[in-house]
């Protein structure tokens, strides 16, 4: 079964505006992709995988990037690479030191299952002391490597 099945898939922006407000004491995380893409199909299985093991503190969901109505999130944390992973925690954006220059999210998907939840348990954790920037938990060599694309704007 594939992940997407089972987890929300947000298309509006009224949807995303108020997942990331409603979701409290929580790490919010929100995969932006598409469904017909194969690396973002891997990383929603991952996901949707790791979903009831970090449900006591992550809430996880997919938004559609080729909707219309989500494209100011898009602009916003200046998605060019899919599939884009955006952390939050009490409506705070979350960011993640992975070695790259974009500490605003993660791009490309993980290598296994336990990957996801040591991140997202990492963001809980440094949230819960009032952090905005963790480092990330994983091995550099489970850490995808992008050269960073920046698009004529």
């Amino acid at each position: 079964m594939s992940g997407n099945q089972m987890l929300p898939t947000l298309t509006k922006k009224c949807e995303v505006d108020s997942i990331i407000r409603d979701t409290i004491d929580k790490v919010l995380v929100l995969r932006f992709g598409r469904s017909s893409d194969a690396v973002c199909l891997q990383l929603d299985d991952l996901l949707y995988k790791s979903a009831r093991e970090v449900s006591k503190f992550a809430t996880i969901a997919l938004v559609d990037i080729d909707s219309e109505d989500v494209q100011v999130y898009v602009k916003y944390f200046d998605i060019t690479l899919i599939p884009s992973t955006v952390f939050f925690f009490n409506a705070q954006h979350m960011k993640m030191d992975s070695g790259s220059a974009d500490h605003t999210k993660w791009v490309g998907s993980f290598h296994r299952k336990q990957d996801v939840i040591d991140v997202i348990e990492m963001i809980f954790r440094g949230a819960m002391k009032g952090k905005l920037i963790v480092t990330c938990p994983l091995p550099p060599e489970r850490i995808p490597k992008f050269q960073l694309l920046y698009r004529d704007v």
